[in-house]
C-alpha cells in the first residue's frame, strides 16, 4: 500500500532533475502524476521513466494558454487534483551591472509568474485537504552574488507560500515551500557553470559544496516532496523545508 494511493498530483518542469524525481517517487507510492515541460523529447522520456502512472502533458508555464489546455486535460481525465507541486523554475547568472531586460523577463515570467497562475488555476480543481508544494531555492537565502534575479524570484515564492496558506486554511489546503540546495542536476549544473570561477558562491565548489562535503540528489528532495504531499505532514502548512545540506545554516 502506498502512501499515495487513489491520488491525483501535477508536477510542473518534471522532465528532467528535482521534478523528475518527484514525479517518480510520487507514481511509485501509488498516485496519478501529470507531468508538464517544455520540450517534448525530453517530457516523453520522463512520462516512460515514471511508468504507467505518469501523464505528460507538454506546457510552459509562463503561457496562459498552456495553463488553460493542461487544467483542461487534467479535468477531464481526473476531474481533481490532490497534489500540486509548482516546480518548473529558471535560473540565469547576472550580477547587477550585467542584468539584461530579456533575461528578467524569462526569469520572473517562468519562476513567478509561471508559479502563481499554476496555482491559481489549479484551485476549482483542488480537492479538500489538498497539499501544494512550491519550490524555492537555498539563493534565497544566501544572498549568493550574480543571482540577483533569481533569488529575488525565489523568495517570491517563500512569500506567497505564507499567504496562499493562509488564504486557503479554510479548504483545508495545505501550501509550504521546499527549499533545495546544491543537487546534482542539469539545470543546477548548468547555472553553476556559468559562473566566472572567481565569482562562484562556495555552495558551487566541487570539493566542499555544502557542510555535508557534497551536492544533494534528487531522490533526496523527493523524500521531502513526499512528506509534505502526503498525510503524515497534515498539521504542516506555511512552512519552509530546507533540504540543503546545511548551507544555509551552519
Amino acid at each position: 500500500m502506498g502512501q499515495l494511493d487513489n491520488k491525483t498530483a501535477l508536477v510542473t518542469g518534471a522532465s528532467t532533475g528535482i521534478g523528475l524525481a518527484i514525479a517518480r517517487r510520487f507514481a511509485e507510492e501509488g498516485a496519478t502524476v501529470y507531468l508538464t515541460g517544455r520540450r517534448k523529447a525530453e517530457l516523453d522520456a520522463a512520462v516512460a521513466h515514471v511508468g504507467g502512472r505518469a501523464i505528460g502533458v507538454r506546457s510552459d508555464v509562463s503561457q496562459l494558454d498552456d495553463l488553460d489546455r493542461l487544467f483542461t486535460e487534467i479535468t477531464d481525465r481526473s476531474g481533481r487534483l490532490d497534489i500540486v507541486v509548482a516546480n518548473a523554475g529558471v535560473g540565469d547568472y547576472g550580477p547587477l551591472g550585467e542584468i539584461t531586460e530579456e533575461e528578467y523577463e524569462r526569469t520572473t515570467s517562468i519562476n513567478l509568474k509561471g508559479t502563481i497562475f499554476t496555482v491559481q488555476k489549479a484551485l476549482p480543481l483542488l480537492s479538500a485537504g489538498a497539499s501544494v508544494t512550491l519550490l524555492s531555492s537555498s539563493a534565497a537565502l544566501r544572498g549568493a552574488p550574480g543571482l540577483g534575479v533569481y533569488a529575488a524570484t525565489k523568495a517570491a515564492i517563500r512569500s506567497l507560500a505564507r499567504t496562499w496558506a493562509a488564504e486557503l486554511a479554510g479548504r483545508g489546503i495545505r501550501v509550504n515551500t521546499l527549499t533545495p540546495g546544491p543537487v546534482e542536476t542539469p539545470g543546477g549544473d548548468e547555472l553553476r557553470a556559468a559562473f566566472p570561477r572567481g565569482d562562484r558562491p562556495a555552495a558551487a565548489e566541487a570539493d566542499a559544496p555544502t557542510p555535508l562535503g557534497r551536492a544533494g540528489r534528487p531522490d533526496e528532495v523527493a523524500a521531502t516532496a513526499l512528506y509534505l504531499a502526503g498525510d503524515q505532514a497534515s498539521f504542516t502548512t506555511g512552512a519552509e523545508l530546507l533540504v540543503d545540506g546545511g548551507v544555509t545554516q551552519l
